[in-house]
């Protein structure tokens, strides 16, 4: 009961400030090596100013206009165990479908072959916002990926009652 309390405060924390917990590890150098890495940075993976659209210019102007919100985004947060689904709203009204408590919200991923849902802990509830929608603000829910089956770049769907996002990658 303590372990879930102490767990479920530990990822509101995590997914409010949208922080996760990732070990860096610096690859070993030799002597002949160490002079060369001096001058690049040692991240792991290579750097890239490329990211690829999310989804097309039309899709974003659909959710806009049909369902009054913008900014979709799929994040990797707290080393996996948690999808966080993100949006920021653009027209309340629209938009309150998307905050409606009766809807079971889902995350589908096809090339894993899951489907996750959010987790109801006992004393906090949904880890999902669910009060009225406002202009102008963002809102999020996270989905329980345990056993990390969801990874990174994948494209997964967004189901909420009739609202279905296709095609957004995990970041």
């Amino acid at each position: 009961m303590i372990r879930w309390t102490i767990f479920a405060n530990l990822l509101l924390c995590g997914v409010l400030f949208g922080q996760s917990a990732v070990n860096e590890e610096k690859p070993k150098t030799t002597g002949a090596q160490s002079s060369n890495l001096a001058s690049k940075p040692t991240t792991g993976a290579p750097q890239s100013h490329y990211q690829p659209n999310r989804f097309s210019k039309r899709a974003a102007e659909y959710y806009g206009l049909v369902w009054g919100v913008d900014s979709l985004s799929v994040k990797w947060v707290e080393s996996g165990e948690v999808i966080r689904f993100a949006y920021h709203v653009l027209d309340a009204d629209k938009a309150r479908a998307l905050n409606n408590k009766k809807d079971e919200p889902s995350l589908i991923d096809p090339r894993a072959g899951v489907k996750l849902v959010v987790p109801a802990l006992e004393k906090v509830g949904q880890l999902r916002q669910s009060g009225t929608p406002e202009t102008g603000k963002s809102y999020w829910m996270a989905f329980s990926n345990k056993g990390r089956l969801v990874k990174r770049g994948d494209h997964v769907v967004v189901v909420i009652g009739q609202f279905r996002a296709d095609g957004l990658v995990v970041d």
